[in-house]
């Protein structure tokens, strides 16, 4: 009986050291919040978890979003024949030609009007109507375009509009849930949620200018020229293509970042065009023979195949032949890095140059001109 006792005693006075230092050095673990089935690991730096909807981003984007409807008369040799199809039908009075309509999307940008969509949605069109998220139509009038970028600024009259949130494109970073908003097939405005699959993507041929967010979100035929969101419903860019080979979403879309469309909105705005700089040289890209055959260890660099008598860059000192490695600082790897980067000049703007001439390093700088329209 005394042993038990002492063992009772011996125990009860180890859990109250136990609980000392639990309250001492672990006091998280006595927080009731902490403990349980719902515990959860919390990393530093990144959110417990994600938002069970999207619903109020959504709520807060979509009444920017808008349709576009355009039509063109399309002419043909000889009489029609056969079904048009539900969106075609011939135009009276001109039996050897049809009215031809197609839809896309677009985001109105400023309370005033101003929306922005892809150039492809309303190129050739001869008439274009805009219909907002309440079912209204209204003819627009199109303030300019930029086929480089794929980009197009229209403005409808229709009094104060809902224009979207802004956000910051730069920042986007893998991972990022991102939504598309648009008007697929003409089914109506449709929501379509995935991640930023990579940014800055180059070189896939669609545009001469090329910035690309990639995204997994699905978007299909219809959905050009409308919304890309974050997941608080501020706009980060423009939908504008897809790749696929049955028509459809294969979860690889790409969008134009917004702080890249905002700039060559607001040159369209307030020029009617985008002024961008010109070196006017033809580049070509190095591949290791030709690299050998200048003297180069790499193919580092885009080789000048041509270059206009008189232009910025003959008048800087370059001749077919250099191969430009930097262009402010920044090393060109690609003949569409070198394009962009020179692109981003302003005409006037000076821009230096560090290239290689029969194996010697050149340092020169030219005056950059307003690329041809």
């Amino acid at each position: 009986m005394v042993n038990l006792s002492r063992f009772l005693v011996q125990a009860a006075l180890a859990g109250v050291a136990v609980a000392v230092i639990v309250a001492v050095f672990f006091p998280g673990l006595l927080d009731p919040d902490r403990n349980g089935p719902a515990a959860v690991l919390q990393v530093p730096g990144v959110p417990a978890h994600g938002p069970v909807s999207y619903a109020t981003g959504v709520a807060r984007a979509a009444p920017a979003v808008v349709n576009i409807m355009t039509s063109r008369t399309v002419e043909f040799p000889g009489p029609l024949t056969g079904d048009l199809g539900p969106r075609e039908h011939p135009f009276e009075g001109h039996p050897e030609g049809r009215e031809q309509a197609s839809l896309g999307s677009g985001v109105i940008v400023s309370p005033t009007g101003h929306i922005l969509t892809n150039h492809h949605v309303i190129e050739k069109a001869e008439a274009i109507a805009v219909v907002l998220a309440d079912g209204s139509a209204h003819p627009a009038e199109i303030i300019g375009i930029d086929p480089d970028t794929d980009l197009a600024v229209l403005r409808i009259a229709a009094g104060e509009l809902t224009a979207a949130s802004i956000g910051r494109s730069n920042d986007l970073a893998v991972g990022d849930v991102v939504l598309a908003i648009g008007n697929p097939f003409g089914v109506g405005q449709t929501v379509t949620q995935g991640i930023v699959s990579a940014t800055g993507r180059t070189e896939l041929g669609i545009n001469l200018f090329e910035d690309f967010i990639q995204t997994d979100a699905a978007i299909n035929p219809g959905n050009s020229g409308g919304a890309l969101i974050n997941a608080t419903g501020e706009l980060i860019g423009i939908s504008t293509a897809i790749f696929t080979r049955s028509g459809g979403s294969h979860g690889i879309g790409f969008a134009i970042p917004v702080d890249l469309a905002l700039d060559v909105m607001n040159e369209i705005i307030e020029k009617g065009y985008v002024a961008r700089g010109w070196l006017g040289i033809e580049v070509q890209a190095l591949d290791r023979a030709l690299a050998e055959s200048f003297g180069l260890s790499n193919t580092r660099g885009v080789l000048i195949a041509g270059i206009l008598s008189q232009g910025p860059a003959a008048r800087a000192g370059l001749r077919p032949g250099d191969v430009i490695v930097r262009l402010d600082g920044q090393q060109v790897l690609t003949t569409r890095e070198a394009l962009n980067i020179i692109a981003r000049k302003r005409p006037g703007d000076s821009l230096e140059i560090e290239a290689r001439r029969d194996g010697e390093a050149l340092h020169l700088e030219a005056t950059v001109d307003q690329r041809p329209v």
